[in-house]
């Protein structure tokens, strides 16, 4: 049986291919701004930004937000809004909006929340790890895809940490996810990190941080730190530690 091509992944705003070993080197001793200057450097309005809005979402959208000040080439931000957020993660995106002077565009699902309890029931509260995977696949990845395929994005910066899940400690600065260019310019941050960063810029906290929160995302699969269980821990019921948007399978697989 013959294997599936290799995917080609994208070149830089010349047209050249990127080695991935030489950019990782180049981009190892880099600050994370100088991390974004790069990659808005090298593929020009093919880069782009992703967010949750989640709690520590403040920090890179504030360097991005300063990256456009100095550039003067705003970058996009997307941000995939499943419709099961918080209350409080909508305040804070429009907070943070108004702040930042975010370049926003919203993902969203093929279809509405009401449409997919309809058709599939409460993917969530099944205890089924194949259907949270489901819906992550309609309510995450495949929204975050089709926003880049239509932005014709290269290359997307996420706020992603090694020390948040399993996943994540093996990633690399630059990984090739889907097809595309994956840069993690706070890879190797902790949340002392985070925390400095944000009161040196005096920047507003997520309103769920004052109730014990160290991770949100849906409404339904985030919870607050209990002494016991903390960090990504808390999602998804303790079933999963990633949705799928940071893992390399295809549109949809391996979520």
């Amino acid at each position: 049986m013959q294997s599936a091509p290799a995917q080609t992944l994208p070149a830089d705003v010349h047209g050249q291919p990127v080695d991935l070993e030489t950019a990782r080197s180049l981009l190892a001793p880099l600050s994370p701004q100088e991390r974004l200057a790069w990659a808005q450097a090298s593929f020009g309005e093919g880069f782009a930004l992703t967010t949750s809005f989640g709690i520590q979402s403040a920090v890179l959208l504030h360097m991005v937000s300063e990256l456009a000040g100095r550039s003067g080439q705003a970058v996009p931000v997307i941000w995939v809004d499943t419709g099961y957020l918080p209350p409080e993660t909508y305040q804070y995106a429009d907070q943070l909006c108004s702040l930042l002077s975010l370049h926003l565009h919203v993902a969203q699902g093929a279809i509405s929340p009401a449409h997919l309890e309809a058709r599939h029931g409460r993917l969530w509260e099944t205890g089924a790890v194949e259907d949270l995977e489901l819906y992550h696949r309609l309510r995450k990845v495949e929204p975050l895809d089709r926003a880049l395929n239509d932005r014709a994005v290269r290359c997307w910066a996420s706020g992603v940490r090694g020390s948040q899940t399993d996943h994540r400690r093996a990633m690399q600065t630059l990984d090739p996810v889907r097809g595309r260019w994956s840069l993690r310019p706070l890879l190797l941050w902790t949340r002392r990190d985070v925390f400095y960063y944000m009161q040196e810029h005096d920047l507003p906290q997520h309103p769920l941080f004052e109730k014990g929160y160290s991770t949100v995302g849906d409404w339904h699969s985030s919870a607050p730190d209990d002494g016991s269980t903390s960090g990504r821990a808390t999602r998804f019921g303790g079933l999963k530690q990633e949705c799928g948007i940071h893992l390399p399978g295809l549109m949809g697989e391996g979520i």
